[in-house]
C-alpha cells in the first residue's frame, strides 16, 4: 500500500487540534441519478443493512435502486431550497457557529471540518484530508447522532478508521460515542418545545419521534432503542409532562421486516381517531432538519393525522443553529478534549500518595 504523507511538520510551537463533525448525508441534487448514488451508499453499508452481501446486493441493485430513486427524488424536491439540501446547509451553519463559539473559549489552534457519510460532498476522506493539511495532530470525531446506534455512530467509526488506514502519520484520535442524556442537549430540546408553546399554546400531546431500526438489531444488543427512551424521559421530566401528555414513536421504516415500535405513522393515526385535536412532534434524534423531518413528518405525517380526524399537527424544528445547542455541542467537545489543550498539558501530573500498608 502507498500511504498518504502528511504535510511538513508545523514548527510554530503549538499543536493543532482537529474536530470532525459527521452527519448522515444527502443527495447532491434531487435528481434520480444523484438520489440513486446516495441510496447505493446508504443501503450498501453493512452497518445499515446487516444481511450477507451475496444475498443483499442483488436485491439492492436488481429491485430497489432501479425504482426507489425516482420516488425518493420527488420527496426531496418538496424540501429542496436555494441553499440545496436542508441537512447539508444546516450542518454547514452548525459548523460555522461552532467554530466561532470554540474560538472564544479555547486558546488553542483549532480546525473544524464537516463530513457526510453518504451522498454528496464533503466526504469523510475529504474532510480528514483538510484536517491533515491544516496540521491537526489530534482529531476528535463528533458524530451528529445523539443516541448511539451501530447503523449511524458505528458507521462513522468504520468510515474514519478505513480512511486512516491509508495515512502514514496517524493522529491521536478520539470519538464522542453519544450525548443522549447530556444536560445541555436536553436543555436545548426543552427550549425548542417551550418556545413553540409560548407562541402557539401548549399541545394536547407531544410525540417524540426517533428514526427507527430493525427490531432484530435491538435483540442483538444495539442500545439505540434504550437511549431514545432515556432521552424522551429526560425531556418529558424537564417539561413537567404527565404520562398521558407525551409518547415515543419510531419513523422511517424500510422493508417488510419488523422494526422497533410503535411506528410514528400508526401513532399519528391512532391519536387522530381517539379525538386528539392537536399533536406537536419533536424529533430529538435529528439535530438538523432533513427529509425525514420536513417531508416524512411535516407533509406525510400531517396528512395521516388530519385524515384520521385530527385538526392540527405542529412539527417543531430540529436543534439546527439554536444557540443553546451550539453551547452544548461546544461543551461536549471541550469535555472530550481534556488533556489535549495546552492549559491541561501544562499542569503537573498529580500522583496520588500510596497507602503505606
Amino acid at each position: 500500500m502507498r500511504y498518504i504523507s502528511s504535510p511538513d511538520f508545523h514548527r510554530d510551537g503549538a499543536e493543532r487540534i482537529g474536530i470532525l463533525l459527521v452527519n448522515s448525508g444527502t443527495p447532491a441534487s434531487p435528481e434520480p441519478a444523484d438520489v440513486r448514488k446516495f441510496l447505493a451508499g446508504l443501503l450498501g453499508d453493512p452497518r445499515v443493512v446487516e444481511l450477507p452481501r451475496p444475498l443483499w446486493l442483488p436485491i439492492l441493485y436488481g429491485f430497489i435502486l432501479p425504482f426507489r430513486p425516482r420516488r425518493s427524488a420527488r420527496k426531496y424536491r418538496k424540501i429542496w431550497s436555494q441553499s440545496g439540501a436542508p441537512l447539508l446547509a444546516l450542518s454547514q451553519h452548525l459548523r460555522t457557529e461552532l467554530i466561532g463559539t470554540l474560538a472564544q473559549r479555547m486558546l488553542a489552534p483549532l480546525s473544524i471540518e464537516l463530513a457526510m457519510l453518504y451522498g454528496g460532498n464533503p466526504t469523510v476522506p475529504q474532510a480528514l484530508a483538510r484536517l491533515r493539511e491544516s496540521g491537526a495532530q489530534r482529531i476528535l470525531v463528533v458524530p451528529l447522532f445523539p443516541q448511539y446506534c451501530g447503523a449511524t455512530t458505528g458507521a462513522v467509526y468504520d468510515r474514519v478508521n478505513a480512511e486512516l488506514r491509508r495515512w502514514r502519520w496517524l493522529p491521536e484520535l478520539r470519538y464522542v460515542a453519544e450525548y443522549h442524556d447530556y444536560p445541555g442537549y436536553i436543555d436545548a430540546l426543552r427550549a425548542t418545545v417551550t418556545q413553540q408553546w409560548e407562541t402557539q399554546g401548549k399541545t394536547q400531546h407531544l410525540l417524540m419521534s426517533f428514526h427507527g431500526i430493525p427490531e432484530r438489531y435491538f435483540h442483538k444488543g444495539d442500545p439505540y432503542f434504550c437511549k431514545c427512551q432515556k432521552t424522551a424521559r429526560l425531556l418529558a421530566d424537564e417539561l413537567l409532562l404527565k404520562d398521558h401528555e407525551w409518547s415515543v414513536s419510531f419513523q422511517s421504516r424500510f422493508g417488510r421486516t419488523a422494526w422497533v415500535e410503535p411506528y410514528t405513522a400508526a401513532s399519528l393515526s391512532e391519536h387522530g381517531r381517539r379525538g386528539v385535536r392537536r399533536v406537536d412532534i419533536v424529533c430529538p434524534g435529528f439535530v438538523a432538519d432533513c427529509l425525514e423531518t420536513l417531508e416524512e413528518i411535516g407533509i406525510e405525517g400531517r396528512k395521516i393525522f388530519l385524515e384520521a380526524g385530527g385538526s392540527e399537527l405542529h412539527l417543531l424544528p430540529c436543534l439546527n443553529e439554536r444557540a443553546s445547542w451550539i453551547d452544548a455541542l461546544a461543551a461536549i467537545a471541550r469535555q472530550h478534549l481534556g488533556g489535549w489543550l495546552e492549559a491541561d498539558r501544562a499542569r503537573p501530573l498529580e500522583i496520588p500518595p500510596q497507602d503505606p500498608s
